[in-house]
């Protein structure tokens, strides 16, 4: 995308800026180790033009581009400065272009940091909707899932359900996989592991909604549900968590 002109100038002053008052302050050691302490008012800046930058969308090979721009700036300020000495001024090219990349490698850096973070914030609130546990009824929670079941979402399956049965200290806890097509092995698995992991939270695991394609599929895989409460449907779910907290219900 475009980053407004404005804001570009702006985020090179500044960047110039911090550049300049880094490089005059490093101490002959340090020279242009971005990692040493001199050089950390201009990480600063640098990560926080950067996290401006990531919030619009802007791609590593653009950010690139922005941190190289500075370089001409500074070879024209180099020029006036060491007009008569084409030796220094080859030297001192040299040296800020050594610089100059650092920063780009380094701002490419944290412009990838700070994308995954945000694609792992929204994947982490994509599947707290994609796997929401609800309470139906006193002591009695459920997860209505539909679509895929990687395992990635059957852990966070697990997760949300075990903190649900403490939260509303539930007794039973069903899983309805009849929005689901199918199922893997691990997957398979996961299921299994989160109806133990049910059970040792002292609440039973009721999975129902599986469809003759998922039931075909964990048979061939050889998986088996030892000592797992399955039924055909939510409706008959529900019927066996009222029975298991000693509720009646009449059909109407």
């Amino acid at each position: 995308m475009s980053f407004p002109p404005r804001e570009t100038e702006q985020q090179s002053r500044e960047l110039l800026s911090v550049l300049t008052g880094a490089m005059e302050n490093a101490a002959v050691d340090e020279g242009f180790d971005l990692g040493k302490p001199a050089w950390d008012q201009f990480r600063e800046t640098l990560e926080a033009i950067t996290e401006s930058r990531t919030q619009r969308g802007v791609s590593p090979k653009e950010m690139g581009w922005f941190i190289a721009s500075i370089k001409q700036p500074l070879f024209d300020q180099l020029r006036s400065i060491l007009a008569d000495s084409p030796q220094a001024f080859s030297n001192e090219i040299w040296n800020t272009t050594r610089v100059v990349d650092q920063i780009v490698l380094q701002a490419v850096e944290y412009l990838v940091q700070k994308r995954e973070a945000v694609i792992e914030r929204q994947q982490a609130e994509m599947t707290e909707v994609s796997a929401p546990v609800v309470k139906i009824w006193d002591r009695i929670v459920t997860v209505p899932l539909i679509g895929t079941l990687d395992s990635f979402r059957a852990q966070a399956v697990m997760e949300n359900l075990l903190d649900s049965i403490v939260q509303w200290e539930a007794e039973v806890a069903i899983i309805d996989i009849t929005g689901v097509s199918t199922v893997d092995t691990l997957v398979a698995q996961h299921l299994l592991k989160t109806a133990a992991a049910v059970r040792l939270m002292g609440a039973e695991c009721v999975i129902c909604g599986i469809s003759p394609k998922i039931a075909q599929t964990i048979v061939n895989l050889g998986v088996e549900l030892p000592n797992i409460v399955t039924r055909v449907d939510l409706q008959s779910g529900l019927a066996h968590a009222f029975e298991r907290i000693g509720v009646s219900v009449k059909e109407s």
